[in-house]
């Protein structure tokens, strides 16, 4: 990887280094608010746009193994150390990965409706309507949103998708990832964390009651990687459950890190 290819992030307080990883397709940005809370709470909170996302660097390259690399120059160039390490889906499987690479830099994991476990490709739809969004045509949020609804049903799924609408030039709409890389790379989100990996301090793995990303059958994957791991359920939430319960997966945090 090229020297110059840093990740973009968003720091907010000061204190022990917090940080947050999204998930597929999202920013460091959509973890603004909890960023904010934690920063109150004495944390050093680093929202980190991952490769091919948000504001950070565009490159051929996507699987877990680069994802992790890329967090460890980030924490080399930033000093960080003892971290509490944070990730949403992919963010939390990178965020996985990263640990069972680096313990000696985690302090403790917390893992946002992900499992170790392999995943079937199933953003196949998302990607699809995203790359048919013609931006010659398309001058405004309200006409992408219009146009994407036709593949992307779901309102609250197509608001979080057109986060990543921009400005390219006056009177030019674009997204800021690389599409053309994260659809040819997709199979690489689902990937399973590698049979050896172990990281042995605290982990907390949050699940959203309404989502389907880690079932029962999960528990025993999870503690074979993560030995200390304890499983908390938010309740009201599917998938982006620190979105769709705010309140109470934040004080899932604040209890487990206290």
């Amino acid at each position: 990887m090229a020297q110059d290819k840093i990740l973009h992030s968003n720091i907010i307080g000061e204190g022990i280094p917090f940080v947050i990883l999204h998930g597929f397709l999202g920013t460091g940005d959509n973890w603004k608010t909890h960023g904010k809370h934690l920063a109150a709470s004495g944390y050093e909170v680093h929202l980190v746009d991952q490769r091919n996302h948000g504001h950070s660097f565009h490159d051929e390259a996507f699987n877990y193994e680069v994802l992790a690399e890329d967090l460890k120059r980030y924490c080399d160039i930033k000093q960080l150390k003892n971290i509490v390490l944070l990730g949403h889906s992919m963010g939390g499987k990178t965020a996985m990965l990263f640990s069972t690479l680096y313990p000696e830099l985690v302090d403790k994991l917390l893992v946002a409706d992900i499992s170790p476990r392999f995943y079937p490709v199933h953003h196949d739809a998302i990607l699809e309507g995203l790359s048919t969004l013609n931006f010659n045509e398309i001058t405004s949020r309200g006409a992408a949103d219009k146009a994407l609804s036709t593949s992307v049903t779901e309102a609250g799924t197509r608001q979080f998708l057109l986060k990543n609408l921009y400005w390219k030039e006056k009177g030019k709409l674009d997204l800021r990832i690389n599409l053309e890389v994260l659809y040819r790379e997709v199979a690489e989100v689902g990937e399973a964390l590698p049979s050896y990996a172990r990281f042995e301090k605290k982990t907390l793995f949050l699940r959203g009651d309404r989502s389907e990303y880690i079932g029962l059958e999960d528990t025993s994957i999870i503690k074979n990687h993560f030995p200390e791991a304890t499983i908390v359920t938010i309740a009201n939430a599917g998938h982006w459950l620190h979105a769709e319960n705010p309140k109470d997966f934040f004080q899932a945090v604040i209890d487990f890190l206290t």
